[in-house]
C-alpha cells in the first residue's frame, strides 16, 4: 500500500509539474504589454508611441508644399461657399466629391448639389459631364447628388474595404444635419448613388460639419467621426465625437473623443482618415478655427470680395493622429498649414482642407486645401510632402539619439524612410530588452546611413540580416547627425 501511495504522489507531481509548464508557454498566455508587436508594418514616427528616449533630438513637424491650384470652382453651379471635399484613389483613378453652393444659405439648403471631379494622377483633374441632372439649365455638368436636400451639405463618400462587401455597396456615404441625422447613400461605382435606406443611421451629434466614415481593418469596424459640440446643442466649443458600427447599419452611441492635455480649441472639421500606407495610424488634418479673430481689414475684405458674413474670423489646417479608440494624439498644436501670405487665405473658413491623402508619386504624396472660401476666386489648391513626411525624428548639426521602447518584429531586414545632409549620417544599434548591445549590432558595426531614401536598408558590416532576433524583444537606438527619420519597418 506504500508504494502504491508514494507511486501516486510521484504520479501526481509529474501530471502538476506538466500542467503548471504548459500553461506557463501556451500562447494563450496574456503578451507582455511593456513590449510592442510591430511586425511587419510600417511604423511613422508621428507621437511618442514607439520613443522610449530622446536625447539632443525632437519631432519635428513638417511644413506641406503648395505646387498650385487642383481645382477652380468656377462652373454656376460650384461658387464661393463649395467646400467639405472628400479625395478618394479607386486604382488608377482618383476622385473628389464636394459641395457646389452659389449663394450662402442655411445648412442643406435646396441650392447645394455634390460635385464630382477625377483624375489618372492627382495633379491635373477634370470635371466630367456626367448628365445626370439638370442643374442650372443644362445636364452637361458634373453633379453626382442634386434636389436631395439636405444631403448635399456635407456628402462624404468612402471605398468600403471590408471583405465580402457586394458591388453594389462598395461605395458609401454619410450625409445629413441635426434635423435629418447622418443618412447613408450606396454607389457600385462612386458616380451614381442612391439612399442605403430612408431612416438615418446615426441620429445624436450636431452634424454641422463634414462627417467622415471608413472601414477600419485594424480595430474590425465601421468608424464614423462628426461634429459635435462640448456643451451639446450647439453650445461651447466645435468637437469631433465618434460612434462605430459593424455593419454599418446599427451603431454605437456616440463618444467625444479626448485630446489629451492640450487647450479646447474649435476643431471645424476632423479629416480622419488611415493613412494608406500604415492603416494603423489615422492621420487627422481637420480645421483650427478662430472666430472674431478678425485679420482682413474691411478695405481688404470689400476688393477681396468677401461675403460680409465671412470677413471676420480665421482658420488654418492643424495636425493630430489617432491609433484607434477614443483619443487623438495633439502632439503638434502648431498649424500645419498656414494661411500664408496670400490675403485671401485670411477670410473665414479658408483652412478647410479634404479628407483624403493619396499617393502622386513614388516618393510625394498630396492633400488638398482650399482657398478664398466665401470669394469669386474659390479654388482647391494641392499640397505635397514627401512619402510618410509629416513628422521626423531630427537630430542638428551637433548629434543626437533616439531609443525605441520594447518591440518584437517579424521579417530579416530594417528598412528605414530617411534623410540627411552631405555632413550628416545616422546608425542603428540593437539592444535588448535590458538594454544591452545585442554583439553584432552595435554602433561601430553599423555602417554610416547617408543620403535620403524613402527606402533604405540597414546593414551592419555590409550584412543586414536580423531574422534571428525575430520575435524577441529588443530596442532599437539611433544615433543621428543633422538627420532626419520619417518611418521605419522590418520586412
Amino acid at each position: 500500500m506504500k508504494i502504491c501511495r508514494s507511486r501516486l504522489r510521484t504520479v501526481l507531481s509529474i501530471i502538476f509539474t506538466a500542467i503548471v509548464f504548459f500553461t506557463f508557454c501556451s500562447s494563450d498566455a496574456p503578451a507582455d504589454k511593456s513590449v510592442i508587436d510591430i511586425g511587419s508594418r510600417l511604423e511613422l514616427f508621428m507621437d511618442n508611441h514607439l520613443i522610449d528616449s530622446m536625447q539632443n533630438t525632437r519631432l519635428k513637424l513638417h511644413e506641406p508644399k503648395q505646387t498650385g491650384v487642383a481645382i477652380l470652382f468656377d462652373k454656376p453651379w460650384e461658387g464661393a461657399f463649395c467646400g467639405y471635399a472628400t479625395v478618394l484613389r479607386d486604382n488608377d483613378v482618383y476622385k473628389i466629391y464636394y459641395r457646389g453652393l452659389p449663394l450662402a444659405g442655411a445648412d442643406g439648403s435646396t441650392n447645394e448639389v455634390t460635385c464630382y471631379a477625377e483624375s489618372r494622377d492627382g495633379i491635373t483633374w477634370e470635371k466630367p459631364n456626367l448628365g445626370l441632372f439638370e442643374v442650372h439649365g443644362t445636364t452637361d455638368n458634373n453633379v453626382i447628388l442634386s434636389n436631395e436636400a439636405p444631403f448635399s451639405h456635407n456628402f462624404a463618400p468612402f471605398i468600403d474595404t471590408k471583405p465580402g462587401v457586394p458591388q453594389s455597396e462598395r461605395y458609401k456615404a454619410l450625409a445629413g444635419t441635426s434635423k435629418s441625422g447622418l443618412v447613408a447613400f450606396i454607389s457600385p461605382d462612386g458616380v451614381r448613388w442612391k439612399k442605403m435606406r430612408e431612416e438615418p443611421l446615426i441620429t445624436e451629434g450636431a452634424f454641422d460639419s463634414q462627417n467622415v466614415v471608413f472601414w477600419s481593418e485594424t480595430e474590425n469596424c465601421y468608424i464614423c467621426y462628426f461634429r459635435t459640440w462640448t456643451s451639446g446643442e450647439f453650445k461651447g466649443y466645435r468637437t469631433i465625437s465618434r460612434a462605430t458600427s459593424k455593419d454599418f447599419r446599427t451603431w454605437t452611441k456616440p463618444v467625444q473623443m479626448d485630446f489629451g492635455d492640450t487647450p479646447i480649441e474649435h476643431l471645424y472639421t476632423n479629416q480622419t482618415t488611415p493613412y494608406f500606407r500604415a492603416p494603423h495610424i489615422y492621420i487627422a488634418i481637420p480645421m483650427r478655427f478662430m472666430p472674431g479673430r478678425k485679420v482682413l481689414t474691411d478695405e481688404q475684405a470689400l476688393e477681396l470680395g468677401v461675403n460680409p458674413k465671412y470677413k471676420s474670423d480665421c482658420a488654418e489646417a492643424v495636425l493630430m493622429t489617432s491609433r484607434g479608440g477614443s483619443h487623438y494624439d495633439r502632439t503638434f498644436m502648431e498649424g500645419f498649414i498656414r494661411p500664408g501670405t496670400d490675403i485671401g487665405n485670411w477670410a473665414s473658413r479658408a483652412g478647410m482642407t479634404a479628407c483624403g491623402i493619396v499617393p502622386t508619386g513614388p516618393a510625394e504624396i498630396s492633400l488638398y486645401k482650399q482657398a478664398h472660401y466665401a470669394q469669386p476666386s474659390t479654388h482647391l489648391l494641392r499640397f505635397t510632402l514627401r512619402t510618410d513626411g509629416f513628422v521626423s525624428v531630427n537630430a542638428s548639426y551637433s548629434g543626437g539619439e533616439m531609443t525605441t521602447k520594447s518591440l518584437k518584429f517579424k521579417g530579416n531586414k530594417l528598412i528605414l524612410n530617411f534623410s540627411t545632409s552631405a555632413a550628416g549620417g545616422i546608425k542603428v544599434e540593437i539592444l535588448d530588452s535590458s538594454g544591452k548591445v545585442i554583439p553584432g549590432y552595435s554602433i561601430d558595426d553599423c555602417d554610416e546611413i547617408i543620403g535620403d531614401s524613402i527606402e533604405r536598408t540597414v546593414t551592419w558590416n555590409n550584412n543586414s540580416d536580423v531574422s534571428r532576433l525575430a520575435g524577441q524583444p529588443v530596442r532599437l537606438r539611433f544615433t543621428m547627425k543633422d538627420a532626419d527619420v520619417f518611418s521605419m519597418r522590418f520586412r
